[in-house]
């Protein structure tokens, strides 16, 4: 059984240069980024010429403590918090990932699926590379030092029209560049900041917030910057083709305080459960979230039905990541440990859940057992997107439609089968028009969706081909 029955994407990045106090800086980014990613943590910085790394398995309070943060010295530093997505979840899979080629050392932290990597890796073994991990992080980094002989920047172009996917990048160079790539569709998100004088990169803008940073602007697709002493500079050497930023990060991947393309996540989340209430009306007593994934899309809900908002199930904000197994007869433990219902509140009731998406269906169906069993009247569930029938390739954990319970029911067998009285999911057009931004269709990717994938992919690429 997953204890967390949710899609979960690659990692948070964080760049910072000319800071005194870099890794300190990096260190909160990061913290407001862990949502991004909770399997590993790390930061890399220049001293004296030399990149130095401290990375680790776990949270980022966890991996990094005074002493650490001590020894992290230096003005340029770059940050990572990881999911993994290719690659296994193990500490020589933690980055910022370091090389060292002629004297010189380059650092990188990913968010991201390089869809090509078996291809690639296969091309580099064979022509005599020895690869120490099963990123596709480092095979950037060996097709980078290749191209060395061409200049760095040349380098830096000819390497991003060699990898195909969806990705952000910051780089850490023992010169002192900090870079930022961005892949030719825009599927990941990076942002360009400024603090004191300053020039700072992150995935969301949630991380600028936490450190004082003002916002610049959004990496445009397949831009790469470049921050030295001199200041910033930009290259970009793709021709547009049509912006696909995952629709995922208005649904549930971004923190609700962040900002992607001018609009804020809180209150367009609250507009997809607006439209939800006006596409899929219904006669209850409350609406209520599985708490934290449905209660901004719940709010709206609320407001547009008129139907009052309730926090039906109560979160317990100290589970940690693992725990001691519970014995057989405390069944339903993973659930029951980090949701409890409010049971005065439900009982005989009709309620309205929100849920921002339906992934495998084992987590929702346990609940919707427990409400009845709590004596809920009738239980109807909106869902704040379209259902999810198609695998991602592009860094989502879900690269199999057998993962997709979506895929194999309609939505009447799939209400049926979770044990609801109705389901119902925001349409795609009301999804597209809920973001408010003019001619949506031209912005994001919907592959989940409707199968339209804006990238070939190789078709054996999963979590673990590069193990092989």
């Amino acid at each position: 059984m997953h204890w967390e029955d949710k899609p979960r994407e690659a990692c948070g990045i964080f760049g910072i240069h000319g800071h005194p106090d870099a890794a300190r800086i990096s260190y909160f980014g990061l913290y407001a980024l862990q949502h991004r990613g909770q399997e590993s943590a790390g930061i890399c910085v220049l001293q004296n010429g030399k990149l130095t790394a401290h990375k680790g398995m776990g949270l980022v309070p966890d991996v990094f403590d005074y002493t650490h943060m001590e020894q992290l010295e230096g003005e340029k530093a770059i940050g990572h918090v990881r999911y993994s997505t290719t690659g296994s979840s193990i500490v020589s899979n933690a980055q910022p990932f370091v090389v060292h080629h002629r004297n010189k050392a380059y650092a990188v932290a990913h968010n991201g699926n390089l869809v090509n990597a078996k291809a690639l890796k296969r091309e580099l073994e064979e022509s005599g590379s020895i690869l120490q991990t099963t990123m596709d992080t480092e095979i950037f980094l060996h097709l980078f030092v290749k191209n060395l002989h061409l200049g760095f920047e040349e380098a830096l172009l000819a390497t991003v029209k060699r990898v195909k996917g969806a990705y952000s990048m910051v780089l850490l160079t023992n010169k002192g560049e900090v870079i930022g790539i961005k892949d030719p569709n825009g599927f990941r998100p990076l942002c360009l900041g400024k603090l004191n004088g300053t020039y700072v990169l992150a995935s969301e803008t949630c991380a600028f917030d936490l450190v004082e940073a003002e916002f610049i602007r959004e990496l445009e697709p397949g831009e790469i910057v470049i921050i030295n002493d001199e200041g910033v500079r930009s290259l970009n050497p793709h021709t547009r083709p049509k912006r696909t930023l995952c629709i995922f990060e208005f649904i549930y991947f971004a923190r609700p305080d962040s900002t992607i393309y001018g609009q804020n996540v809180y209150l367009t989340r609250k507009a997809h459960g607006r439209c939800l209430a006006l596409e899929a009306p219904v006669e209850a007593d409350l609406v209520m979230p599985f708490p934290d994934s449905g209660t901004y899309a719940a709010l709206g809900y609320s407001e547009a039905s008129a139907i009052p908002f309730e926090m039906g199930m109560i979160r317990n904000h100290y589970v940690g990541r693992t725990f001691i197994q519970p014995t057989q007869s405390m069944r339903d433990f993973g659930v029951r440990v980090k949701l409890n219902p409010v049971k005065e509140m439900l009982k005989g009731k009709d309620i309205i859940i929100i849920e921002d998406s339906i992934i495998r269906g084992t987590t929702a169906k346990t609940r919707v057992q427990s409400l009845r069993a709590l004596g809920v009247n009738k239980v109807h569930m909106r869902v704040a997107g379209p259902p999810h029938r198609f695998p991602c390739h592009y860094g989502i954990d879900f690269p199999t439609s057998g993962e997709l319970i979506a895929s194999s029911m309609s939505v009447d067998e799939l209400g049926n089968h979770l044990g609801l009285d109705s389901l119902h999911y925001l349409s795609i057009d009301g999804l597209l028009t809920s973001t408010e931004i003019e001619t949506p269709e031209n912005y994001f990717c919907k592959a989940c969706f409707d199968g339209c994938y804006p990238v070939q992919f190789d078709e054996n690429l999963s979590k673990h081909c590069l193990e092989r």
